[in-house]
């Protein structure tokens, strides 16, 4: 079929420039020790970053729920969806994540593509010009191409271009989004900047707080209490199956907003609600990241951070300057990052290469994923394995 030979083409030039992406199968739980694809391998590819995604609380609250509530959930949260574990979730969000709002509401998701998805296009649309970080995750480009607002890309993390090109736009209506933690990064935007740019110009502010939820901040309630920072200006958005260690996604802002998402958000409406066990469970989860046990892994995972700078300095290579859980180490050419992340492979660390266009051209690196599940010896043996592909260590 022509139709096949078309694709079939497609995917060998996918090859020929080194960008296939291989899917690889976990045979035991999300955890920094696996077995995947049969394998004993020390993982440093997902973002489980305070290492709950196996916590024995949250798999028997899992359990708990499913007895409580079922297997699923049977319908659209406005159709019959709605379970009280839902409802007592949006309640502990709120309340965790919700002290930069006077008035907080939060609606939970079940991922946070479709949050993203969901938050821009219900509060951006003709009429509006939207400012997007020019590093954004693709479901914030994607939730701006699709509101149909005027989108303008500023240089990443740049606040002083985009007060220029916010004080030369006339829009009655304007959004600034924003990841806060850039995923492939790992370098953190300059929030406080840009809440008084929205406050100076009467705009939206939508942070995508993905990977900075449950690491950053007091009690891990994220990168805006890491900074302190408060306006009815700004909409938070976080995703719950990363340091929560569970799934779905939520927003949080001023009720008004939420009830508007509530009306308008076409992702929410038209798709069945999650399982009410996964709500159940997120809602331990946040019990376990706000006390003692989640300052303890938190404070595991900086000094694991800081031993990886430290490390992925010593080598040949371009380190990004991040102090986060997400360690990028910048090698280059497609297939010299293909060679290392193999490399390691063989030494026994999933570390996964990351190529365009999740990056761009000329900037595949590895994307080192830190938990607090992990060990100063698998540190070191990251760090051996590093300085020995490197060969140019100090």
């Amino acid at each position: 079929m022509h139709l096949l030979d078309t694709l079939t083409q497609g995917l060998n030039d996918i090859d020929a420039h080194g960008l296939r992406r291989r899917r690889r199968t976990l045979d035991t739980p999300c955890a920094a020790h696996m077995t995947v694809d049969g394998r004993a391998i020390i993982g440093f590819a997902s973002n489980d970053y305070l290492g709950l995604a196996a916590h024995p609380e949250l798999i028997a609250a899992v359990a708990e729920g499913a007895q409580r509530y079922g297997a699923g959930s049977g319908g659209s949260h406005l159709l019959g969806g709605h379970s009280r574990a839902h409802a007592q979730l949006e309640e502990d969000l709120a309340a965790f994540a919700g002290g930069f709002s006077d008035a907080p509401r939060a609606l939970y998701f079940s991922t946070g593509y479709m949050a993203n998805l969901a938050t821009v296009t219900a509060l951006a649309g003709r009429g509006t010009t939207l400012f997007s970080d020019s590093l954004n995750h693709a479901s914030l480009i994607d939730g701006a191409r699709l509101s149909r607002a005027d989108v303008q890309i500023y240089p990443h993390a740049d606040a002083d271009a985009l007060s220029a090109m916010l004080d030369a736009s006339d829009a009655a209506m304007k959004m600034i989004v924003t990841d806060t933690v850039f995923s492939m990064d790992g370098d953190i935007a300059p929030l406080a900047a840009l809440v008084a740019l929205a406050e100076k110009h009467g705009a939206w502010l939508v942070v995508d707080d993905a990977h900075g939820f449950g690491v950053l901040g007091p009690q891990g309630r994220g990168a805006l209490a890491h900074e302190a920072l408060r306006s009815p200006h700004l909409v938070m958005v976080g995703t719950l199956g990363k340091a929560a260690g569970v799934s779905g996604a939520f927003v949080v802002a001023h009720e008004t907003v939420i009830e508007w998402l509530v009306q308008r958000a076409r992702p929410y409406i038209f798709t069945t609600a999650a399982a009410p066990a996964v709500a159940h469970a997120v809602s331990a989860s946040l019990r376990i990241i706000g006390g003692d046990e989640g300052d303890t892994r938190r404070a595991h995972l900086h000094t694991l951070i800081e031993r990886t700078r430290a490390t992925l300095n010593e080598t040949c290579w371009l380190p990004v300057d991040s102090h986060t859980a997400v360690q990028p180490l910048i090698i280059g050419a497609n297939e010299t990052t293909l060679e290392v992340a193999a490399g390691l492979d063989r030494a026994g660390l999933w570390v996964p290469a990351i190529r365009p266009p999740t990056v761009p051209a000329g900037t595949s690196r590895l994307r080192i994923s830190l938990s607090a599940a992990h060990s100063h010896a698998d540190i070191d043996q990251l760090e051996t394995a590093l300085k020995t592909l490197s060969g140019c260590a100090a």
